[in-house]
């Protein structure tokens, strides 16, 4: 005999499996419908998707691509989804990014490490590809640390200091070299580069904030939104940091040092107009765009090897 107990326990029991059924799908759906959903808002769609997949489940991208059929709960993927939608950026939401095949922390304390960045680190190896590898950098505005332990991988007999405004991104930086190994080799400072720097560098890199303040809300939401104005706003014009950069090299780099500054798109020019008149000579350096993204400073006087 069914009671009114066993009739209310089976429609529980059918309600929590219609709710399975309809959170439950395939590791393969769960990513074309994700690219689906992707589509207009990420450069590579399918690969995000799979990225976020990866990432909610704790697998890699080749354990989804072993076992397409494997049934999956969709419910922490679709909230992961809802938030790269609403255009926070893919960094952000799984909490690291690849630089210069290095795996580094972000958070919205910090500038989320690009590609194109990578053009200075090509730029400091060529600078002292002929002569002794530098072993004092200097890294102003140092964000996740990114371009300085890139650097100290490539020159395994260099120290390096990083130095940011934010306490939080000097932090971060802290804890990406502890988990690159690289703690000994390097040391973190919170503080303004006007006035928290002593000695000599041979070698200083800076991605300087370059964009014009009143172009910042016009950039994508994933910038605009969610990375740290402070590390964008160039001032007025977009030049600020860079006129108060390099009249600090000429104070801090050696003689036969070389400085690397990133650059903003149609920015060359006047950079290297006022690293001319400090005194320096100067080189660029195309990203893969073919955009001039770096330029190397040296003093016009130095003594060469």
């Amino acid at each position: 005999m069914t009671t009114e107990g066993d009739r209310h326990d089976q429609g529980g029991q059918a309600r929590l499996s219609a709710n399975r059924d309809m959170t439950s799908t395939t590791v393969a759906r769960a990513i074309r419908d994700g690219a689906a959903r992707l589509d207009g808002i990420a450069d590579n769609p399918r690969l995000e998707a799979r990225i976020l997949l990866a990432f909610t489940l704790g697998l890699t991208r080749e354990d989804l691509i072993r076992d397409p059929d494997r049934l999956i709960d969709s419910v922490a993927y679709e909230a992961l989804l809802t938030r790269r939608i609403a255009r926070e950026p893919l960094a952000l939401i799984v909490g690291h990014r690849e630089f210069w095949s290095l795996d580094f922390r972000v958070s919205t304390a910090t500038l989320i490490p690009r590609p194109d960045s990578e053009t200075l680190i090509e730029a400091a190896l060529a600078s002292f590809a002929n002569r002794p590898p530098p072993r004092r950098i200097l890294d102003l505005g140092t964000g996740t640390g990114c371009l300085l332990l890139a650097l100290l991988t490539e020159f395994p007999a260099a120290f390096g200091i990083g130095l940011d405004l934010s306490p939080a991104a000097a932090a971060l930086a802290k804890a990406n070299a502890a988990t690159l190994g690289l703690t000994g080799r390097s040391a973190f400072i919170a503080g303004d580069w006007t006035n928290a720097l002593c000695g000599h560098f041979d070698l200083i890199i800076s991605n300087p904030p370059y964009i014009p303040a009143g172009d910042i809300d016009t950039l994508m939401p994933e910038v605009a939104d969610h990375e740290p104005r402070t590390a964008l706003d160039g001032g007025r014009d977009g030049y600020d940091a860079y006129r108060v950069i390099i009249p600090l090299l000429s104070r801090h780099l050696e003689p036969t040092g070389a400085a690397i500054l990133e650059l903003g798109v149609g920015q060359a020019h006047h950079v290297d107009d006022l690293a001319g008149d400090a005194g320096f000579e100067t080189s660029l350096w195309l990203d893969l765009a073919s955009i001039s993204r770096a330029i190397v400073l040296t003093r016009a006087n130095r003594t060469r090897n």
